[in-house]
This record gives C-alpha cells, structure tokens and sequence, in this order.
C-alpha cells in the first residue's frame, strides 16, 4: 500500500500539472476559436483520439502482466511493439474511410478535412503504450509523470503561439499534434535507457506460444479500451453528428471540465493494476480500500463540480459555454461513479478476467450510444450527459455484482473448505477464482 500511494501520488501530480496546463489551452481555444469554431476543433480531436482508441491495444498491460510473469520484458515488449505496428496499419486505414466518409454524418467542411485525416495518422504513430508499460514494470512512476507533463506543455505553449500567429481550427490542432508526437519520443527515450529495446524480438507468436490465453487476454483488454473510447470520444462524435458543432463543442468543455474525475480513476486503475498483479494475495483488500477512499474523493468532486462549475465554465470558457453547466454537473457525477468503479475493473482484469470486464462495460455502453438520439431530443447537451451517467452507473454495478459472484463460486465448489477457506485475519485475501 505504501508503494501504491506514492505511486498515485506521482501520477496525481502529473495529472496536476496536466489540469493546469489544460486550463491554459481550454481557455485560450474556447476564447478565440468561439462556440461553433471549437466544435470543429473537438469533433477532429475527438476523430483522431477515437481511430487511436479503438486500433490501439492496451499494451502497457500486456508489459507488466507478463514481463513480470515469467516471459521477461524482452518477449512482453517484441509482442506489445508488434501490436502498435498492427495497430498503426489498421488504424490508417479506418482513418481513410471514416475521413472520406466525415460528410456523410459529420458537421465538418471540406477544408478541415485533410487536416483532420493528417491528425488521425499523427496521433496513431504517437502510440505510446509500450513504453508506459515498461515503466510501470519496475514502477518507474515518476519517471513516466516526468515525461508525459511534456504532453500538458506543449499543448498550452502552442495554444500560446496559435493565438498569435494562426488563431484558427489549424493552429490549434497542429499544436495538439505535436504534443503527442513530443510525449511519445519522450517515453521512448526514458523506457529504453531503464529497459534495452530488443528489436529482434519483436514478434506476433512468441508470447502466444508460451501463454495459450494471450490472445483473448489481447482482445478483451483491446475491446476494453474501445469501450474506454466510446464512451468519451465516440460520444462527442455523435453528439456533433446529431446536434451539430456548437453543441459538441459545448459537450466537450463540459466534458473536459466536469469528468476529470474520470481521468483520475483512470490514473488510479493504472496505478493499481500493476499491484494487482505482484500481489495477488491482498489484490481484493487493495481494491477494496481504494473504492472506499475514492467514494468519499467522488462526493468532495461533485460538490465543488455543483457549487463553482458555472463560475468556473464562464471563467475558462466565456459566457456562450455557461450554459452546459447542468451537463458538466451530471457528468462530474458520472466521474464520481467511474472513480469507484477504478479499482473494482482493474481488480478483475488483473485477475484474468478482462474477458468479464469488457462485457460488462460493453453493454451499457452499447444502451447509451443507442439511446442518445432519443436524449438529446428530450435534453440537449443535459441528455447525452445522462446517457453518459447511466452507462457508468450501471458498469460500476455490473464489476461490483461480477466480483461478489466470483467470490460465491469459489466458496460453492470448494471440495474441501476447512483446508481452503482463510482465517478470519486473512477473509479479505483474494479468492483462489480470482488468482486464476
């Protein structure tokens, strides 16, 4: 526990840092680029991170899972940077259709839309997974927070320079741009100086060979993260395809604003899993003690969310964005949700269940996305962020209900439990299902 907590705490701090370097470049974007002028700006984002999201595999997992278990990093890592290949050839590809295609069901004019396939190509070989999971194997935190502030900086100093010398859509995607492609040669040089880089390793089959379930585990940690994406990116996507720019726009910055809390339990979930997986013993009390702690961080959130958002939207934003303060409330909410949620998914993940997890994400997921036409009729900006609670709402339930049922099976099919079951001191270890 206490190397977990110094481990969260360098990753808060980075994410301290990137908060306020976000607020920079929010600011900044909103101010110059206006209310219809940075819904374009989102939708291209929010493209480019969504075509990353679902080609991209969530290769830091694969690291620490097996370059701790036996494989070594050499192996983890030839297998993880065969997958970023495939994942940057897949990902060119859907760009192309889904750019050549953007009219069709995107408020984007044709102008913006090169612009929009470059970001796309950018962004998928700014991949930079493998290199942050090499990291967090030898739990080299501050060394990974050290390098991503690089990504908060340059976005706020080109936000800086597009305001002076490109003050449009452009400019402040090719400042986005470029601070992926600085984060990522900045992992990469940190990780290899800490782990030697084989290159003759690399290979689609080695990890296979040796661990049998490694390509369900791929494609269960891969649909996770598309998930991830569906529920933030995709989701701004559709709210432009079905309200137009100014209210993606205006959904993004409520977004930006109202769930970074989800940000936060995803720094949680990263920080935790690779714990998890070292110690697997106490991965249920770990779990346990982190969704209470995040349960109370969750309500002191929401609180300030309620009481300083609508000064805070206008304040950063200006006064045409005040008015998705409620939509910033409700998804400051869902954050609340989704922080509790961090450490139960991971749990399972770690456990070997990536397979659980997704389906259980997957489906309300899928119920958002098909409901958020019929809300944001009813709502506006308000509506889509209820569809976005409700999704996260019922994940967080579906991982409590999952884990519980573990635990039940195990006890049920247990043959012989006065020689299995736990002392009272030691009822919170994790259950033989879940180290499976």
């Amino acid at each position: 526990m206490k190397r977990l907590w110094q481990n969260i705490g360098w990753l808060l701090g980075g994410r301290g840092f990137n908060a306020v370097m976000s607020l920079v470049y929010l600011a900044i974007a909103t101010r110059t680029l206006g209310l219809e002028g940075f819904g374009y700006f989102a939708i291209i984002i929010a493209l480019g991170q969504t075509v990353t999201g679902l080609a991209n595999f969530q290769t830091w997992q694969f690291v620490v899972r097996w370059g701790a278990n036996g494989s070594g990093p050499a192996d983890a890592t030839g297998f993880a940077i065969a997958l970023d290949l495939m994942s940057v050839v897949m990902g060119t590809v859907a760009a192309a259709i889904l750019v050549w295609t953007a009219q069709l069901w995107l408020p984007l004019p044709d102008e913006l839309l090169w612009l929009t396939f470059g970001y796309c190509v950018i962004s998928l070989l700014s991949i930079r997974t493998t290199p942050t999971g090499l990291l967090r194997l030898r739990f080299k935190f501050a060394k990974a927070t050290a390098a991503e502030a690089v990504q908060p900086a340059i976005r706020a100093a080109g936000a800086i320079l597009a305001l002076f010398f490109m003050p449009n859509v452009t400019g402040f995607v090719l400042a986005w741009a470029a601070s992926e492609v600085a984060v990522a040669l900045a992992l990469w040089i940190i990780a290899a100086r800490d782990e030697r880089i084989d290159l003759s390793r690399v290979s689609l089959r080695r990890i296979p060979s040796a661990h049998p379930d490694a390509w369900r585990f791929v494609w269960s940690t891969n649909m996770s993260g598309s998930l991830s994406i569906a529920g933030k990116q995709v989701m701004i996507l559709m709210v432009g395809s079905i309200g137009g720019e100014a209210l993606a726009g205006g959904f993004r910055v409520a977004s930006q604003l109202g769930q970074a809390l989800v940000v936060l339990a995803q720094t949680v979930s990263k920080a935790i899993y690779p714990e998890l997986v070292h110690a697997k013993d106490e991965a249920l009390q770990m779990a346990r003690r982190m969704a209470n702690i995040a349960l109370i961080g969750g309500f002191l959130a929401v609180m300030v969310a309620l009481f300083a958002g609508r000064w805070g939207l206008t304040a950063i934003a200006g006064a045409e964005f005040a008015g998705f303060y409620w939509a910033m409330v409700i998804l400051a909410i869902a954050g609340a949700v989704e922080l509790v949620g961090a450490s139960l998914e991971s749990l399972l993940v770690s456990a070997g269940k990536a397979h659980t997890a997704f389906l259980v994400r997957a489906v309300p997921t899928v119920l958002a996305l098909v409901l958020l036409d019929a809300a944001i009729d009813w709502n506006g900006a308000k509506g889509a962020a209820m569809a976005v609670l409700g999704s996260s709402s019922l994940a967080v339930i579906g991982f409590y209900v999952t884990i519980l049922n573990l635990q039940q099976i195990r006890i049920r099919i247990d043959p012989h439990p006065e020689e299995t079951v736990p002392p009272p001191e030691a009822a919170t270890s994790t259950p033989a299902v879940l180290r499976d």
